[in-house]
Formats: C-alpha cells, sequence, structure tokens
C-alpha cells in the first residue's frame, strides 16, 4: 500500500543510500563489457553514467564554476564532460570503491536537495540497466517523491512539454495536469517526465498514444 504523506528529508536520504549500495551490487556483476556498454543517456557509457554519479555526490562551488567556465558557461555540457573525463581516466574498480565510498553521503550541488539525489540515482538506474536487459525495480514511495520533484520544479520543462494531458501513476497515488489521460506505474512517469523512452510501453489512457505520435514520450 503507497503512504499518504509525503517522505521526510531524512528518508529520502536513506533511500538515496538504499539506491547508491544496490547500485554497488549490481555493478559488482558486471564485466569490463557491461561497463563500457552504452546507457540510455546519449553518448554515455556505463561507466560514465557512474562517474556522473560519484561526482555528483561530492560537489563543491569552486568545482562547479571551474567546470562551467571550461565548458564555455554550459552546465549541461560541462555535467557531461567531467562525467567522461573522470571515467577515462579512472579504472573500474576505482569507480567502483568510489561509489561505494558515496553511499551515506548526504550533500548536494548549490540549488538542489535530496529529492534531486533521489531522482537522479532512480533515472540513471535504468539508464545502467535496460539497455543490458536487467530488470531494476525502483521504490515506489521513492520515485512518486522523485516524480513530484520533477513536475514541481520543472527542470525538464514538464508542465509545458504536458500541458493538456492528466498524468496518472497507477501505483502510487498520484496525478497531475488536465486533459487526456495518461496512466502507469510511477517508475514509467518518471521516466517519461525526464525524457526517457524505456517504461512508455506500460503507459496506457487516451493520452498516452497521442504523446508518442506527437514524440514527446522521449
Amino acid at each position: 500500500m503507497t503512504r499518504s504523506t509525503p517522505m521526510t528529508t531524512d528518508e529520502m536520504w536513506r533511500a538515496v543510500a538504499a539506491e547508491r549500495a544496490s547500485l554497488v551490487e549490481l555493478l559488482e556483476t558486471f564485466s569490463e563489457a557491461d561497463w563500457n556498454h552504452g546507457s540510455l543517456c546519449e553518448g554515455w557509457r556505463v561507466r560514465d553514467v557512474i562517474a556522473h554519479i560519484v561526482l555528483s555526490a561530492r560537489p563543491s562551488l569552486g568545482w562547479i564554476l571551474v567546470n562551467v567556465i571550461r565548458a564555455r558557461g554550459s552546465l549541461d555540457r560541462a555535467i557531461r564532460d567531467t562525467a567522461i573525463r573522470l571515467a577515462d581516466r579512472t579504472t573500474t574498480s576505482q569507480l567502483l570503491a568510489a561509489l561505494r565510498d558515496s553511499i551515506g553521503v548526504r550533500s548536494t550541488p548549490i540549488g538542489t536537495n535530496a529529492a534531486d539525489r533521489l531522482m537522479d540515482l532512480l533515472v540513471h538506474g535504468q539508464d545502467i540497466a535496460v539497455p543490458l536487459g536487467i530488470t531494476r525495480e525502483m521504490p515506489i514511495d521513492a520515485a512518486r517523491a522523485a516524480l513530484e520533484r520533477v513536475w514541481t520544479t520543472d527542470t525538464f520543462r514538464s508542465r509545458e512539454k504536458f500541458a493538456g494531458y492528466h498524468l496518472v501513476a497507477t501505483d502510487a497515488g498520484w496525478d497531475t495536469g488536465a486533459g487526456l489521460a495518461v496512466e502507469g506505474p510511477v517508475a514509467s512517469l518518471l521516466l517519461l517526465l525526464t525524457g526517457r523512452r524505456a517504461g512508455q510501453e506500460r503507459l496506457t489512457g487516451e493520452g498516452a498514444e497521442r504523446l508518442i505520435t506527437d514524440g514527446k514520450a522521449r
């Protein structure tokens, strides 16, 4: 049964730690070929995604400013470039050790919070698992907290992209918007709002087909 109250900040941080720990367990089973396999993030290998997760666990304002300047003012380019540089110069075992060391860390880049770290881990976990044919379940309460954060902060321009749709998480007691219904598991909606195609086959309702036709389900 899904809880009726939002997760507390402490609960979110515990969920972050649980996601990092379970990701370590998964990665321990990977071959070197798996680490170098492409992810759902365009142009990123699995090891690049892990490097990004490691870097985001211990951010500093100075590090952010230096790398944004290096990326000619683009935060997205800075995130991409720094992750790839770290992945290229770091061995697989070192990346795994760094992720393991970050399990209990509770810090966030400026302007973000625990819900952002939770969202990042849940979505990137799928970015890693899906291309390798691995089923990685999202805890419903954690996914709901991440989905609410994505929608309310509009980081991915969700309210603009999905205007005219009524989004319903059938397993989480969450809904938003008005218009054509798009229903499905909270995990699928989280992937939808963060620009992933994975999970859209689990979406139903009169709006689901329209989203795919319009190219918004990506």
